[in-house]
């Protein structure tokens, strides 16, 4: 077995993000330990979405099966795509030829550079239509996106049928993803783990990759 290198693609969860707050609720000088509490939107930062997000099926965060949260993943470079551009089949280039089904997909984009700016939201690139059908015929495990969504969020219409053409075919959804220019393989093994919300729509993540010198 070769040497094992871990990088972490996770945004920190802080005040500074949107939909994140956490408060004192104790400390030791008043209560003798240290707590606080969290209050969290559930797409907040790095995240998972399940099928009942857009109501594709009524399957929930927790009814997810863990069997698919760990798989081989090919990581591939955008990042010369441009603000709105549409990504597309030949984007993943030699990827296209070379993935199995049951493999996932890391789209290294750059964009996470982009968190708290107003371009992070309302500039991302997008899923297109051609890549979703093809993802889901080509059995894609796990999908990751640095953006914090796969579709223009400021169309209803394109966010829904981009979520709805991914869950119809199993495909996970992981957004919000960060240092993907950390990683140096073409492929890594990937660990997401979304907490686990009783009959949540989607729920922050902490997701990993494994690289093995060889």
């Amino acid at each position: 077995m070769g040497e094992k290198r871990i990088i972490d693609l996770t945004q920190t969860i802080g005040n500074h993000m949107p939909g994140a707050s956490i408060e004192n609720a104790k400390t030791v000088a008043d209560d003798g330990w240290n707590a606080t509490t969290l209050h969290l939107y559930s797409h907040s930062g790095t995240h998972m979405d399940a099928p009942i997000h857009f109501e594709t099926t009524d399957q929930t965060i927790d009814e997810l099966p863990v069997s698919h949260f760990i798989s081989e993943a090919w990581v591939v470079d955008i990042t010369s795509i441009s603000p709105s551009e549409e990504i597309k089949v030949s984007h993943l280039g030699d990827v296209a030829h070379s993935f199995r089904k049951g493999e996932s997909i890391l789209l290294r984009s750059g964009w996470s550079k982009r968190a708290g700016t107003d371009s992070y939201r309302n500039s991302l690139p997008r899923i297109g239509k051609e890549l979703a059908l093809w993802l889901g015929n080509n059995g894609v495990n796990i999908l990751g996106v640095e953006p914090p969504s796969v579709a223009d969020v400021n169309n209803i219409e394109e966010v829904t049928e981009i979520h709805t053409i991914l869950f119809k075919n199993k495909v996970i959804i992981i957004e919000g993803l960060t240092n993907l220019e950390a990683l140096s393989k073409p492929k890594v093994t990937l660990i997401a783990l979304p907490l686990k919300v009783a009959k949540g729509d989607g729920a922050p993540a902490r997701v990993i990759a494994i690289e093995t010198e060889n």
